[in-house]
Protein backbone atom coordinates (compact mmCIF):
# COMPACT_ATOMS: atom_id res chain seq x y z
CA UNK A 1 0.00 0.00 0.00
CA UNK A 2 1.19 3.39 -0.71
CA UNK A 3 1.88 4.30 3.33
CA UNK A 4 3.76 1.26 3.71
CA UNK A 5 6.58 2.71 1.15
CA UNK A 6 9.02 4.97 3.32
CA UNK A 7 8.43 8.45 2.12
CA UNK A 8 6.07 7.62 -0.55
CA UNK A 9 2.71 9.44 0.81
CA UNK A 10 4.50 12.56 1.35
CA UNK A 11 5.98 12.20 -2.32
CA UNK A 12 2.11 11.87 -3.40
CA UNK A 13 1.05 14.75 -1.79
CA UNK A 14 3.84 16.74 -2.99
CA UNK A 15 2.67 16.29 -6.30
CA UNK A 16 -0.96 18.00 -5.38
CA UNK A 17 -1.83 21.78 -4.95
CA UNK A 18 -3.45 22.90 -1.70
CA UNK A 19 -3.26 19.30 -0.38
CA UNK A 20 -3.14 20.42 3.33
CA UNK A 21 -3.94 24.39 3.41
CA UNK A 22 -7.12 26.07 1.52
CA UNK A 23 -5.83 28.92 -0.15
CA UNK A 24 -9.02 31.31 1.42
CA UNK A 25 -9.14 29.61 5.00
CA UNK A 26 -6.07 27.95 5.82
CA UNK A 27 -4.86 24.89 7.08
CA UNK A 28 -7.59 21.57 6.85
CA UNK A 29 -8.47 18.40 5.53
CA UNK A 30 -9.67 18.26 2.33
CA UNK A 31 -12.50 15.57 2.64
CA UNK A 32 -14.60 16.48 -0.36
CA UNK A 33 -13.05 14.89 -3.14
CA UNK A 34 -16.07 13.97 -4.41
CA UNK A 35 -17.25 17.29 -5.38
CA UNK A 36 -13.81 17.52 -7.29
CA UNK A 37 -10.39 16.05 -6.42
CA UNK A 38 -7.19 18.13 -5.67
CA UNK A 39 -5.65 19.37 -9.10
CA UNK A 40 -1.73 18.05 -9.62
CA UNK A 41 0.76 20.89 -9.87
CA UNK A 42 1.38 19.81 -13.33
CA UNK A 43 -2.08 20.42 -14.19
CA UNK A 44 -2.00 23.97 -12.76
CA UNK A 45 1.29 24.55 -14.57
CA UNK A 46 -0.01 22.97 -18.05
CA UNK A 47 -2.96 25.01 -17.77
CA UNK A 48 -1.42 28.42 -17.40
CA UNK A 49 0.96 27.28 -20.32
CA UNK A 50 -1.84 26.80 -22.68
CA UNK A 51 -4.20 29.29 -21.91
CA UNK A 52 -0.82 31.63 -22.75
CA UNK A 53 -0.56 29.86 -26.20
CA UNK A 54 -2.29 32.50 -28.90
CA UNK A 55 -1.81 29.93 -31.94
CA UNK A 56 -4.58 27.84 -33.51
CA UNK A 57 -4.81 24.41 -33.83
CA UNK A 58 -4.39 22.85 -37.92
CA UNK A 59 -2.38 25.34 -39.70
CA UNK A 60 1.18 25.05 -41.09
CA UNK A 61 3.40 26.71 -38.60
CA UNK A 62 5.80 25.33 -35.42
CA UNK A 63 3.39 26.47 -32.94
CA UNK A 64 0.65 24.93 -34.11
CA UNK A 65 1.74 21.92 -35.15
CA UNK A 66 2.97 21.32 -31.68
CA UNK A 67 -0.54 22.28 -30.34
CA UNK A 68 -1.71 19.42 -32.96
CA UNK A 69 1.01 16.84 -31.41
CA UNK A 70 -0.46 17.62 -27.56
CA UNK A 71 -3.67 16.86 -28.91
CA UNK A 72 -2.35 13.93 -30.42
CA UNK A 73 -0.86 12.63 -27.22
CA UNK A 74 -3.42 13.43 -24.70
CA UNK A 75 -5.76 11.02 -27.56
CA UNK A 76 -3.33 8.41 -26.93
CA UNK A 77 -3.10 8.83 -23.05
CA UNK A 78 -6.97 8.50 -22.86
CA UNK A 79 -6.84 5.78 -25.15
CA UNK A 80 -3.96 4.11 -22.96
CA UNK A 81 -6.10 4.86 -19.34
CA UNK A 82 -9.23 3.65 -20.65
CA UNK A 83 -8.12 0.17 -22.22
CA UNK A 84 -9.61 1.74 -25.61
CA UNK A 85 -7.84 0.36 -28.89
CA UNK A 86 -10.64 0.91 -30.59
CA UNK A 87 -13.27 3.36 -30.71
CA UNK A 88 -12.74 7.01 -30.56
CA UNK A 89 -12.01 9.30 -27.42
CA UNK A 90 -13.32 12.50 -27.37
CA UNK A 91 -13.24 15.60 -25.23
CA UNK A 92 -16.36 17.75 -24.62
CA UNK A 93 -17.38 20.60 -22.22
CA UNK A 94 -17.88 18.87 -19.10
CA UNK A 95 -18.61 14.81 -18.20
CA UNK A 96 -22.12 15.63 -18.07
CA UNK A 97 -22.89 16.44 -21.34
CA UNK A 98 -20.53 13.73 -22.67
CA UNK A 99 -23.30 11.27 -20.99
CA UNK A 100 -25.82 13.53 -22.28
CA UNK A 101 -24.23 12.96 -26.25
CA UNK A 102 -23.52 9.63 -25.72
CA UNK A 103 -27.03 8.20 -25.18
CA UNK A 104 -28.81 11.20 -27.25
CA UNK A 105 -26.00 9.68 -29.75
CA UNK A 106 -26.93 5.67 -28.85
CA UNK A 107 -31.15 6.46 -28.90
CA UNK A 108 -31.27 8.17 -32.19
CA UNK A 109 -28.69 6.02 -33.73
CA UNK A 110 -30.17 2.67 -32.46
CA UNK A 111 -32.70 0.57 -34.58
CA UNK A 112 -36.19 1.45 -33.75
CA UNK A 113 -38.69 0.76 -31.68
CA UNK A 114 -37.88 -1.26 -28.48
CA UNK A 115 -37.15 -0.06 -24.86
CA UNK A 116 -34.13 1.85 -22.90
CA UNK A 117 -33.02 0.44 -19.26
CA UNK A 118 -31.46 1.79 -16.41
CA UNK A 119 -30.85 1.89 -12.87
CA UNK A 120 -32.52 4.65 -9.82
CA UNK A 121 -29.20 4.52 -8.47
CA UNK A 122 -27.55 7.01 -11.57
CA UNK A 123 -26.60 10.25 -11.13
CA UNK A 124 -28.86 12.60 -13.28
CA UNK A 125 -25.93 13.28 -15.36
CA UNK A 126 -26.89 10.05 -16.46
CA UNK A 127 -30.54 9.21 -15.24
CA UNK A 128 -31.95 12.39 -16.74
CA UNK A 129 -30.53 11.65 -20.33
CA UNK A 130 -31.87 8.21 -20.57
CA UNK A 131 -35.47 10.02 -19.44
CA UNK A 132 -35.09 12.73 -21.40
CA UNK A 133 -33.97 10.61 -24.70
CA UNK A 134 -36.30 7.75 -23.82
CA UNK A 135 -39.27 10.40 -24.32
CA UNK A 136 -38.06 11.72 -27.50
CA UNK A 137 -37.44 8.39 -29.28
CA UNK A 138 -41.01 7.07 -28.10
CA UNK A 139 -39.55 4.55 -26.17
CA UNK A 140 -41.00 2.96 -22.25
CA UNK A 141 -37.96 3.31 -20.28
CA UNK A 142 -37.55 0.30 -17.63
CA UNK A 143 -35.94 1.10 -14.47
CA UNK A 144 -33.94 -1.43 -12.16
CA UNK A 145 -34.15 -0.69 -8.59
CA UNK A 146 -31.09 -0.31 -6.21
CA UNK A 147 -31.02 -2.06 -3.37
CA UNK A 148 -31.53 0.87 -0.45
CA UNK A 149 -29.85 -1.22 2.49
CA UNK A 150 -26.60 -1.76 0.29
CA UNK A 151 -26.32 1.50 -1.94
CA UNK A 152 -25.67 -0.76 -4.98
CA UNK A 153 -27.70 -2.40 -8.17
CA UNK A 154 -26.25 -5.46 -8.58
CA UNK A 155 -26.55 -7.97 -11.84
CA UNK A 156 -29.69 -10.15 -10.04
CA UNK A 157 -31.53 -6.85 -10.17
CA UNK A 158 -30.71 -6.23 -13.71
CA UNK A 159 -31.29 -9.69 -14.17
CA UNK A 160 -35.27 -9.62 -13.24
CA UNK A 161 -35.29 -6.34 -15.74
CA UNK A 162 -34.22 -7.59 -19.32
CA UNK A 163 -35.59 -8.40 -22.61
CA UNK A 164 -34.26 -8.78 -25.71
CA UNK A 165 -35.52 -5.02 -26.98
CA UNK A 166 -33.47 -3.04 -25.28
CA UNK A 167 -31.75 -0.98 -27.11
CA UNK A 168 -29.76 1.56 -24.95
CA UNK A 169 -28.88 0.20 -21.41
CA UNK A 170 -27.25 2.49 -18.86
CA UNK A 171 -24.88 1.75 -15.66
CA UNK A 172 -23.09 3.62 -13.38
CA UNK A 173 -20.08 2.75 -11.79
CA UNK A 174 -19.59 3.85 -8.58
CA UNK A 175 -22.38 5.85 -6.80
CA UNK A 176 -21.44 9.81 -5.89
CA UNK A 177 -23.57 9.19 -2.73
CA UNK A 178 -23.34 5.92 -1.26
CA UNK A 179 -19.96 5.29 -2.61
CA UNK A 180 -20.60 2.06 -3.45
CA UNK A 181 -19.48 0.43 -6.75
CA UNK A 182 -21.73 -1.71 -9.49
CA UNK A 183 -19.73 -5.04 -11.23
CA UNK A 184 -19.84 -3.05 -14.33
CA UNK A 185 -18.36 -6.35 -16.45
CA UNK A 186 -21.12 -8.35 -15.21
CA UNK A 187 -24.46 -5.90 -15.83
CA UNK A 188 -23.21 -5.78 -19.20
CA UNK A 189 -22.66 -9.55 -20.17
CA UNK A 190 -25.95 -9.98 -18.49
CA UNK A 191 -27.12 -7.44 -20.98
CA UNK A 192 -25.43 -9.18 -24.04
CA UNK A 193 -26.82 -12.44 -23.19
CA UNK A 194 -30.37 -11.41 -23.56
CA UNK A 195 -30.06 -8.07 -25.88
CA UNK A 196 -26.77 -8.47 -27.23
CA UNK A 197 -27.47 -5.22 -29.83
CA UNK A 198 -27.47 -3.28 -26.64
CA UNK A 199 -26.05 -0.29 -26.79
CA UNK A 200 -24.27 0.66 -22.89
CA UNK A 201 -23.17 3.97 -21.96
CA UNK A 202 -21.42 3.66 -18.46
CA UNK A 203 -20.82 6.59 -15.95
CA UNK A 204 -17.64 6.22 -14.81
CA UNK A 205 -17.36 9.80 -13.52
CA UNK A 206 -16.86 9.00 -9.70
CA UNK A 207 -15.27 6.01 -10.45
CA UNK A 208 -12.13 6.75 -12.42
CA UNK A 209 -9.88 7.99 -9.52
CA UNK A 210 -10.62 5.13 -7.76
CA UNK A 211 -9.30 2.23 -9.29
CA UNK A 212 -8.17 0.84 -12.84
CA UNK A 213 -10.63 1.45 -16.13
CA UNK A 214 -10.84 -1.20 -18.94
CA UNK A 215 -13.67 -0.81 -21.71
CA UNK A 216 -12.57 -3.56 -23.43
CA UNK A 217 -12.94 -6.26 -20.37
CA UNK A 218 -16.46 -4.64 -20.05
CA UNK A 219 -17.62 -4.74 -23.29
CA UNK A 220 -19.61 -1.93 -23.40
CA UNK A 221 -20.52 1.03 -25.99
CA UNK A 222 -19.47 4.44 -23.93
CA UNK A 223 -17.85 5.82 -21.27
CA UNK A 224 -17.31 9.23 -19.56
CA UNK A 225 -15.17 10.73 -17.12
CA UNK A 226 -15.28 14.04 -16.07
CA UNK A 227 -11.06 15.24 -15.23
CA UNK A 228 -11.67 17.70 -12.46
CA UNK A 229 -12.60 14.77 -10.23
CA UNK A 230 -9.42 12.98 -11.25
CA UNK A 231 -6.80 15.47 -10.54
CA UNK A 232 -7.22 17.92 -13.58
CA UNK A 233 -8.80 20.46 -13.93
CA UNK A 234 -12.98 21.71 -14.70
CA UNK A 235 -14.01 22.72 -18.51
CA UNK A 236 -13.75 19.82 -20.55
CA UNK A 237 -14.87 15.91 -19.65
CA UNK A 238 -13.44 12.67 -21.98
CA UNK A 239 -15.56 10.75 -23.57
CA UNK A 240 -15.12 7.18 -25.63
CA UNK A 241 -17.51 5.65 -27.92
CA UNK A 242 -17.28 2.25 -29.20
CA UNK A 243 -16.49 1.07 -32.83
CA UNK A 244 -20.41 -0.04 -33.13
CA UNK A 245 -21.67 3.19 -31.17
CA UNK A 246 -19.71 5.31 -33.72
CA UNK A 247 -20.82 3.17 -36.88
CA UNK A 248 -24.63 4.93 -36.05
CA UNK A 249 -25.60 7.79 -37.50
CA UNK A 250 -24.07 10.16 -34.88
CA UNK A 251 -23.88 13.67 -34.37
CA UNK A 252 -20.67 15.11 -36.38
CA UNK A 253 -19.48 18.38 -38.96
CA UNK A 254 -20.56 16.91 -42.33
CA UNK A 255 -17.59 16.08 -44.03
CA UNK A 256 -15.35 15.58 -40.95
CA UNK A 257 -15.51 11.56 -41.55
CA UNK A 258 -17.39 8.52 -39.87
CA UNK A 259 -14.80 8.81 -36.93
CA UNK A 260 -15.51 12.24 -35.71
CA UNK A 261 -17.08 13.15 -32.71
CA UNK A 262 -16.12 16.52 -31.68
CA UNK A 263 -17.99 19.53 -32.30
CA UNK A 264 -15.49 22.61 -32.96
CA UNK A 265 -12.55 23.52 -32.19
CA UNK A 266 -11.78 22.59 -28.66
CA UNK A 267 -8.63 23.53 -25.86
CA UNK A 268 -5.60 21.78 -26.45
CA UNK A 269 -4.79 22.27 -22.79
CA UNK A 270 -7.10 19.66 -22.07
CA UNK A 271 -5.79 16.81 -23.84
CA UNK A 272 -1.97 18.29 -22.39
CA UNK A 273 -3.06 18.12 -18.85
CA UNK A 274 -5.05 14.86 -19.29
CA UNK A 275 -1.48 13.56 -20.24
CA UNK A 276 -0.21 15.21 -16.92
CA UNK A 277 -2.69 13.27 -14.95
CA UNK A 278 -2.26 10.03 -17.28
CA UNK A 279 1.97 10.49 -15.81
CA UNK A 280 1.23 10.90 -12.50
CA UNK A 281 -0.83 7.44 -12.88
CA UNK A 282 2.11 5.98 -14.58
CA UNK A 283 4.68 7.32 -12.22
CA UNK A 284 2.82 6.43 -9.12
CA UNK A 285 2.29 2.48 -10.57
CA UNK A 286 6.24 2.67 -11.16
CA UNK A 287 6.57 1.93 -7.45
CA UNK A 288 4.56 -0.96 -7.72
CA UNK A 289 5.57 -2.00 -11.17
CA UNK A 290 8.65 -3.20 -12.60
CA UNK A 291 6.99 -3.64 -15.76
CA UNK A 292 7.91 -1.51 -19.23
CA UNK A 293 4.34 -1.95 -20.31
CA UNK A 294 2.89 1.60 -19.81
CA UNK A 295 -1.00 0.04 -19.29
CA UNK A 296 0.63 -2.19 -16.58
CA UNK A 297 1.58 0.72 -15.09
CA UNK A 298 -1.20 2.09 -15.13
CA UNK A 299 -3.17 -1.21 -13.19
CA UNK A 300 -0.67 -1.24 -10.79
CA UNK A 301 -1.53 2.58 -9.98
CA UNK A 302 -5.54 1.94 -9.93
CA UNK A 303 -4.44 -0.90 -7.59
CA UNK A 304 -2.62 0.84 -5.48
CA UNK A 305 -5.02 3.57 -4.98
CA UNK A 306 -8.08 1.06 -4.46
CA UNK A 307 -5.84 -0.31 -1.74
CA UNK A 308 -4.83 2.44 0.06
CA UNK A 309 -8.73 3.47 -0.07
CA UNK A 310 -10.10 0.30 1.69
CA UNK A 311 -7.25 1.22 4.22
CA UNK A 312 -8.89 4.98 5.01
CA UNK A 313 -12.55 3.09 4.38
CA UNK A 314 -11.67 1.23 7.47
CA UNK A 315 -10.20 3.31 9.86
CA UNK A 316 -13.31 5.73 9.25
CA UNK A 317 -15.78 3.13 10.23
CA UNK A 318 -14.13 0.92 12.27
CA UNK A 319 -11.53 3.54 13.81
CA UNK A 320 -7.90 3.89 14.42
CA UNK A 321 -5.64 4.52 17.13
CA UNK A 322 -7.51 5.04 20.74
CA UNK A 323 -10.18 6.51 18.53
CA UNK A 324 -13.51 4.88 17.69
CA UNK A 325 -14.81 4.82 14.30
CA UNK A 326 -18.29 6.09 12.89
CA UNK A 327 -19.56 2.76 13.01
CA UNK A 328 -19.64 2.75 16.82
CA UNK A 329 -20.36 6.22 17.66
CA UNK A 330 -23.78 6.59 19.14
CA UNK A 331 -26.43 8.28 16.65
CA UNK A 332 -24.53 7.82 13.76
CA UNK A 333 -26.24 6.03 10.99
CA UNK A 334 -24.11 5.42 7.54
CA UNK A 335 -25.73 5.00 3.78
CA UNK A 336 -24.91 1.30 2.83
CA UNK A 337 -23.66 -0.28 6.11
CA UNK A 338 -20.83 -0.37 7.63
CA UNK A 339 -19.00 -2.35 5.39
CA UNK A 340 -15.73 -1.52 3.32
CA UNK A 341 -16.15 -4.07 0.58
CA UNK A 342 -17.06 -2.22 -2.78
CA UNK A 343 -16.72 1.23 -1.12
CA UNK A 344 -14.70 4.00 -2.96
CA UNK A 345 -13.67 7.08 -1.78
CA UNK A 346 -16.92 7.80 0.01
CA UNK A 347 -18.55 7.98 3.46
CA UNK A 348 -22.19 9.01 3.35
CA UNK A 349 -24.53 9.19 7.03
CA UNK A 350 -26.53 11.49 9.12
CA UNK A 351 -26.01 12.63 13.09
CA UNK A 352 -28.92 12.15 15.22
CA UNK A 353 -29.42 15.94 16.67
CA UNK A 354 -27.53 17.87 13.96
CA UNK A 355 -28.60 19.61 11.72
CA UNK A 356 -26.20 18.52 8.44
CA UNK A 357 -25.57 21.64 7.15
CA UNK A 358 -24.58 23.03 10.65
CA UNK A 359 -22.36 19.46 11.17
CA UNK A 360 -20.43 20.56 8.09
CA UNK A 361 -19.96 23.83 9.36
CA UNK A 362 -19.17 22.59 12.72
CA UNK A 363 -16.89 20.17 11.53
CA UNK A 364 -15.11 23.40 8.84
CA UNK A 365 -14.59 25.15 11.52
CA UNK A 366 -12.29 22.51 13.37
CA UNK A 367 -10.33 22.13 10.05
CA UNK A 368 -12.10 19.30 8.26
CA UNK A 369 -13.60 19.88 4.54
CA UNK A 370 -17.23 17.81 4.12
CA UNK A 371 -20.07 18.37 2.35
CA UNK A 372 -23.67 18.02 2.52
CA UNK A 373 -26.09 16.34 -0.22
CA UNK A 374 -29.21 17.26 -0.61
CA UNK A 375 -32.77 15.41 -1.17
CA UNK A 376 -33.11 17.09 -4.21
CA UNK A 377 -32.64 16.40 -8.10
CA UNK A 378 -28.83 15.48 -7.71
CA UNK A 379 -28.73 12.91 -4.91
CA UNK A 380 -32.90 12.50 -3.95
CA UNK A 381 -32.64 9.27 -5.62
CA UNK A 382 -30.88 7.96 -3.01
CA UNK A 383 -31.81 10.02 0.14
CA UNK A 384 -35.82 10.03 -0.65
CA UNK A 385 -36.18 6.37 -0.24
CA UNK A 386 -34.15 6.37 3.09
CA UNK A 387 -36.68 8.96 4.55
CA UNK A 388 -33.52 11.66 4.64
CA UNK A 389 -33.48 15.37 3.67
CA UNK A 390 -30.09 15.08 3.52
CA UNK A 391 -26.69 13.61 4.68
CA UNK A 392 -23.07 14.07 5.51
CA UNK A 393 -20.64 13.08 3.00
CA UNK A 394 -17.43 12.30 3.74
CA UNK A 395 -15.35 11.82 0.27
CA UNK A 396 -11.17 11.05 -0.04
CA UNK A 397 -8.69 9.92 -2.12
CA UNK A 398 -5.18 8.15 -2.03
CA UNK A 399 -3.40 11.22 -0.98
CA UNK A 400 -5.47 11.25 2.13
CA UNK A 401 -3.88 10.06 5.12
CA UNK A 402 -4.63 8.11 8.46
CA UNK A 403 -3.48 11.42 10.32
CA UNK A 404 -6.38 13.28 8.53
CA UNK A 405 -8.82 10.52 9.20
CA UNK A 406 -8.28 10.90 12.75
CA UNK A 407 -8.49 14.70 12.76
CA UNK A 408 -12.24 13.30 11.64
CA UNK A 409 -12.86 11.18 13.57
CA UNK A 410 -11.86 13.50 16.70
CA UNK A 411 -13.99 16.58 15.22
CA UNK A 412 -17.12 13.99 15.05
CA UNK A 413 -16.73 12.98 19.25
CA UNK A 414 -16.82 16.52 19.49
CA UNK A 415 -20.01 16.53 17.57
CA UNK A 416 -21.61 13.80 19.94
CA UNK A 417 -20.89 15.70 22.93
CA UNK A 418 -22.68 18.82 21.45
CA UNK A 419 -25.81 16.98 20.24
Amino acid sequence: MISDKPGLIEAVRDRFAHVDICPFEGPRVFFENAGGALRLKSVVETSALYASYPDNQGRPNGASQTLMRAIDQGKADMRLFLNAPSGVVFVGESGTEVLFRLVRNAATGAAAGGVMLRSTLEHPALGSSMTHWAKQTGRALIEVAHDDATGVVDVEAYKAALRPDIRVASIIHTSPVTGKATDVKAIAAAIRAVAPEALIIVDGIQHACHGPVDVVDYDIDGYALSPYKMFSRHGYGVGWASDRLTATDHEQIIGNGPQSWELGTRDAGSYATFSDVVAYFDWLGGQFSTSDDRRERLEAAGAAIHAEETRLEHWLIAGTGNLRGLAEMPGVHLIAGDGVAGREGVVSLTLDGWDTKALVEFLGERGVRTHIRKADNYSGNVLKPLGLPDCLRVSFCHYNTEGEVAKFLGAMEEALTHR
